[in-house]
């Protein structure tokens, strides 16, 4: 990935790579969960750790092959496990827990002793053959740069994927050789233990080839990202979502979306963002961990960790920051910023607005160009508007302030002190006209000359008897 990132802790809709691992394992019902790192293991074993903190971590310290990795998680556990172990990897996240479940079944309803996730695929190139005979049992899996060019002709591949007796396996592995072309101990390799010793082995075709693929670049990783975006419009298109570009909508997995909600072209809804019926998002617009109340409207907006109200309008150009909360028919418009502020039901702040740290009542309105100045340089300190209070164009509050419920304040406000309800708030003094400035100022200038004509116009006017 040539990344100060592991691998696996590389995202797509949402989730990092081993994330989406673990999440298929978990639905797929196992009982214990060992997570073999080594390569950048701190990064990961944190990342897995806060997933889980009850899965099991086991460091391969020499990476020496899968048949070794699995050798050291067997190793991890306190006791030999029993029953069916399932092994898979961190770098295929398009795999499903239905999938798993479904190779599970599969595997102990044939009786098996391995069972090895297959698909066929058109350009087999790197990946290992599976070998039948001529009945068609599995017979071998034979990695691509051990195999023979008759082996290298077949299209059915193992996925690495795979379910295993346990007692088998942990002899098998045991008894590992590294005769290979890489000189490590394959985990595949106990198929033929398998096989030599009379046990059952088979395997399970999945169509879905998607599902096998791992990720070793960013090109891949993309590649796969677009798969599964496609997917998941899909998934909500029939859940009774309008999307009208899949193309250029994005959406996490751990986002929910209630039927005829409408999704506009360059949307992105990501993290735990939920949206709730009848409400339209887009065009242009990315939320973050977001919920959208019913039948709400929002547009061009940026947004995370915010809370927008049934029936609210928000946008376009407006930026909800984390703590931003919307009432019920309330507006947040163009060019409004908001940061830790709750804005009550029905209340306005139409334009060109910082929001900072505030409460601002039922109905209330705030008039354009406005600022609630939080910060001291020290502390950050909140602004209370009250109910139904309405606010002129160009004020700003300075905090610790409130303003009651019902009042009023004057254009070009400055508020530094608290407001009783009811009252008209004004700072700014009378206003003063000096004449003729612009003759003196400025002579000849464009000003001066279209004042001159006015105040001509203005003398013929008034003069008597013309």
């Amino acid at each position: 990935m040539k990344s100060s990132r592991a691998k696996v802790l590389h995202e797509i809709a949402g989730r990092s790579m081993i994330e989406h691992a673990l999440v298929a394992v978990a639905g797929a019902g196992v009982h214990t969960t060992v997570a073999v790192v080594g390569h950048d293991r701190d990064q990961v074993s944190a990342a897995i750790a806060a997933y889980d903190p009850s899965i099991v971590l086991a460091v391969q310290e020499e990476q020496n092959g899968t048949g070794h990795a699995v050798h050291v998680a067997l190793e991890s556990l306190d006791s030999p496990p029993e029953g069916t172990v399932l092994v898979t990897y961190g770098d295929v996240p398009l795999l499903t827990s239905q999938t798993l479940s479904e190779l599970l079944v599969d595997h102990r309803a044939a009786e098996r002793t391995v069972t090895i996730l297959t698909a066929e695929v058109d350009d087999p190139t790197g990946y290992g053959r599976i070998v039948r005979d001529a009945d068609g049992a599995v017979t071998a899996i034979r990695e691509h740069r051990d195999a023979s060019p008759e082996e290298l002709a077949l299209h059915e591949i193992n996925s690495g994927i795979l379910v295993v007796d346990a007692e088998f396996l942990r002899n098998a592995v045991a008894s590992l050789e590294s005769g290979n072309a890489q000189g490590e101990l394959y985990l595949t390799d106990i198929v033929g233990k398998a096989v030599a010793e009379g046990r059952p082995v088979g395997a399970h075709v999945l169509q879905d080839v998607w599902q096998t693929e791992g990720v070793n670049d960013r090109a891949q990783l993309a590649r796969l990202g677009r798969e599964l975006n496609r997917r998941l419009t899909r998934h909500w298109m029939a859940e009774g979502v309008t999307i009208v570009d899949p193309a250029t909508t994005w959406i996490d997995v751990d986002v929910t979306l209630a039927q005829d909600v409408t999704v506009l072209p360059g949307t992105q809804l990501l993290g735990a963002t939920s949206v709730a019926e009848g409400a339209t998002i887009g065009p242009d617009t990315t939320l973050r961990n977001v919920e959208v109340g019913t039948g709400a409207t929002v547009v061009r907006t940026h947004g995370s960790d915010a809370v927008i109200g049934a029936d609210a309008t928000v946008g376009p150009y407006a930026y909800l920051r984390p703590g931003a909360e919307l009432g019920d028919s309330g507006k947040i418009g163009t060019f409004v910023e908001v940061k830790n502020s709750v804005i009550g039901a029905g209340a306005k702040v139409p334009h060109l607005t910082y929001v900072g740290d505030a409460e601002i009542g039922e109905g209330a309105n705030i008039g354009a160009g406005t600022i609630f100045a939080n910060y001291d340089g020290v502390h950050k300190n909140r602004t209370t508007i009250g109910r139904h209070a309405k606010t002129s164009s160009n004020n700003t509050f300075v905090a610790p302030v409130s303003v009651g419920d019902g009042a009023f304040t004057g254009a070009g406000a400055t508020i530094r002190e608290d407001v009783p309800p009811g009252a008209l708030a004004v700072s700014a003094g009378s206003q003063r006209n000096i004449e003729g400035w612009v003759g003196k100022k400025r002579p000849g200038s464009s000003s001066d000359h279209a004042a001159r004509t006015a105040n001509a116009d203005k003398n013929n006017l008034e003069a008597p008897g013309e």
